[in-house]
């Protein structure tokens, strides 16, 4: 009989985060903020350990430091997303100008935090993202756009539209309002849930990215702009 014996530590039932960074004084002071908050995170120095930990960690979400690693951190975004998974993907970016934003969110980033790194800002991203998802079943309409709470996709005229977990939330509270001209300042406080610094045009880069995705077969536009002011969802 074989006999198996045990290793004497418990397995971490900690959130895994995976960040890829290439300094190392800069990752001992984040993994020491993440650790602090209850969080097991670790640490990849180059694209390439951090595909390959990615791999095997499965980890609940990654955060890639595009001020160090430059292109090749937005071409790993990329190549994570492209395995059609949903974990949040949170990019430290070196700038924060418009151009570099848009690059990070067209890159499948769920969100970007620009300089300087402040670990409250950090820790609240986590916690934000890594939150347990509530048990709904529930399902919300608009004509014939129907997005499925539990499934985090939305269906149009019977065709599959898989969201990222930010187009999911954004879409979500436009269902819940049908009809309602919503604000930014709402739409930044109740789907992202914390402050934008500046003229940030996060919104529209999301807006565009829904429609892009809500209108591929030729569907009308349902995500209405008012000029100067926000957004509804209505039909044209």
């Amino acid at each position: 009989m074989t006999t198996v014996q045990s290793s004497g530590f418990a397995p971490d039932s900690r959130p895994c985060v995976l960040l890829v960074e290439a300094d190392r004084s800069f990752a001992r002071q984040v993994r020491a903020d993440a650790g602090d908050a209850g969080y097991a995170l670790h640490v990849a120095p180059d694209v390439k350990s951090a595909w390959q930990q990615y791999q095997e960690l499965q980890p609940a979400l990654v955060a890639i430091d595009c001020a160090h690693l430059g292109p090749p951190g937005l071409t790993l975004c990329r190549r994570i997303r492209a395995t059609g998974t949903r974990i949040p993907l949170l990019l430290l970016m070196a700038r924060a100008s418009v151009e570099d934003r848009v690059a990070c969110l067209e890159a499948g980033a769920d969100d970007y935090i620009a300089p300087p790194y402040r670990a409250d800002l950090f820790l609240q991203l986590m916690r934000l993202y890594l939150q347990p998802a509530e048990e709904e079943t529930e399902q919300l309409h608009f004509g014939d756009l129907v997005l499925d709470i539990a499934m985090r996709r939305a269906i149009r005229n019977t065709r599959s539209i898989d969201l990222t977990m930010k187009e999911f939330e954004l879409l979500k509270y436009l269902m819940l309002h049908p009809g309602e001209v919503l604000t930014r300042e709402q739409i930044l406080e109740n789907v992202w849930s914390y402050d934008y610094a500046g003229e940030s045009n996060v919104i529209e880069v999301y807006i565009r990215y829904l429609r892009i995705k809500m209108e591929d077969e030729g569907e009308k536009r349902l995500i209405q702009t008012v000029r100067g002011v926000g957004y509804v969802l209505r039909e044209s």
